[in-house]
């Protein structure tokens, strides 16, 4: 039986995907250092290595739903023309466009929230577990608990991966550094909406986007 913890270690160790992660530890019958062995023999233990370069190339993609009603433009990069030229690369960009278009991120990442957003968010919710009667020495927790929830439903990085909600966006890009070889990066987006303001509309927009990419 492979624990989310061994996982996690495995992947704090080698860089490599989580998915990548519970396969080696699958084979490797839970031996820890042989889940390494074989991420390595696999070239996937040095996608954390490959995030600090640079990443200048890519694509930019668009993804319209809803008969023209939902329509997004996202910007990946990616080092090399070859893979930007890559089916897998091209893939993972629809597949983000579509997370956007679904899930309705304000942010690329936690990075791009502005500090005034970041402290007024903190002050409501200290004021409603201060409301709710909890005591001042376990406020801060909750906040830090609840901020946490908020970056998970505003950061399209932190988001639950609309194809798999066990591993958020983040996971996902990660997982693609380690198959690709190469940096990614999630640089920016642009999401509109016919008639924006109709919030019945929209929401029943999303949710059919959700739907489709779950078949």
């Amino acid at each position: 039986m492979v624990s989310a913890a061994d996982v996690r270690n495995l992947r704090e160790k080698t860089g490599a995907g989580m998915m990548d992660c519970k396969k080696a530890l699958v084979e490797a019958d839970g031996d820890f250092e042989k889940a390494v062995d074989i991420l390595r023999e696999k070239g996937l233990a040095k996608a954390a290595k490959k995030a600090g370069r640079v990443a200048s190339e890519g694509l930019v993609v668009s993804y319209i739903h809803g008969n023209g009603k939902i329509g997004v433009l996202l910007e990946v990069n990616c080092e090399t023309d070859f893979v930007a030229r890559n089916e897998e690369f091209a893939s993972l960009c629809h597949d983000i466009a579509m997370q956007v278009a679904a899930a309705n991120p304000e942010y690329v990442s936690r990075d791009e929230i502005p500090q005034e957003v970041l402290e007024r968010e903190k002050s409501v919710l200290k004021a409603q577990a201060l409301n709710e009667g909890k005591p001042e020495h376990i406020v801060e927790k909750m906040v830090e608990g609840r901020m946490e929830k908020y970056f998970q439903e505003v950061c399209l990085l932190d988001q639950s991966f609309i194809k798999d909600q066990d591993v958020n966006v983040q996971h996902v890009v990660k997982d693609a550094i380690a198959k690709l070889g190469e940096n990614i990066t999630v640089r920016r987006f642009a999401r509109f909406v016919l008639g924006e303001g109709i919030e019945k509309e929209e929401s029943n927009l999303a949710q059919e986007v959700a739907d489709m990419a779950k078949k």
